[in-house]
């Protein structure tokens, strides 16, 4: 088993990886070392492989697109990167050829400028909402008491899916601050729960022009009806620590 504390599948903001993830667990309780254990699902994309495979001085979304396979540590962050490389196989890949493209064109700098910067922020914290309009219209204003208290029925209709690796590692222990960066592109609503449709569609819509605008949106996950039991006080959405306003010219915010 991987260090660390396991993972509640039982969450919400588990469930799309959530049989892919117990099947790797299987698969590290019989012995095997976890990119094994990636590997033999059969929905992979990818091979895993060791992070001793990736030859010093290589860059890791180099070697990915050269070779096909993703260097893997025996921790949780790798973890949740290989579920989300099960789960959005077509968007990573996505993700992936663009890393490639920058890489090609700039070289590895030790800035890496704006397009690999948002490539790599979504890689590992962004998030995908289908919603109502006006469910959209509030978490834009980020007028957290409409669209938490005022609109609550409405998340109902709503469907939040976390994309980013390191987001869902942080929600293993999971505590109020942890934010998301919404894409600012609602999923459509016609493609229901399909997840795989969801994948096409986000992979066919990135592109490197759309991501150096940093196309996101802040989004306290643990605030979500229905996905941690103290937000059904409404006070709980008073903490101006962790429900911030809209950034002004005087202060600072998360893009």
């Amino acid at each position: 088993m991987l260090p660390g504390a396991a993972p509640d599948w039982s969450e919400p903001w588990f469930a799309p990886v959530a049989p892919d993830g117990r099947s790797v667990q299987c698969h590290l309780s019989a012995g095997h070392a976890l990119p094994q254990a990636l590997s033999a699902l059969p929905a992979s994309p990818v091979r895993f492989v060791p992070q001793s495979e990736l030859p010093a001085g290589t860059a890791y979304e180099q070697f990915i697109f050269d070779t096909g396979s993703v260097p893997t540590r025996e921790n949780l962050h790798d973890f949740f990167n290989g579920l989300c490389w099960l789960r959005f196989p077509l968007t990573k890949q996505r993700l992936n050829r663009l890393q490639a493209a920058e890489i090609a064109a700039a070289g590895v700098r030790e800035v890496r400028g704006p397009v690999r910067d948002a490539l790599t922020l979504f890689d590992e914290n962004a998030a995908l909402l289908q919603a109502p309009e006006a469910l959209w219209d509030a978490l834009t204003a980020r007028d957290w008491p409409r669209l938490f208290v005022t609109l609550r029925p409405l998340w109902a209709q709503a469907r939040l899916v976390l994309f980013g690796h390191a987001l869902l590692e942080k929600l293993v222990t999971p505590y109020k601050s942890i934010t998301a960066h919404v894409l600012r592109e609602p999923v459509p609503m016609e493609l229901g729960d399909d997840l795989s449709a969801w994948d096409a569609w986000l992979a066919r819509g990135l592109s490197a022009p759309l991501l150096a605008t940093k196309p996101f949106t802040p989004l306290p996950v643990l605030g979500v009806p229905g996905w941690w039991s103290q937000n059904d006080d409404p006070d709980y959405y008073a903490d101006a620590g962790v429900f911030r306003p809209r950034r002004t010219s005087h202060s600072m915010d998360l893009p």
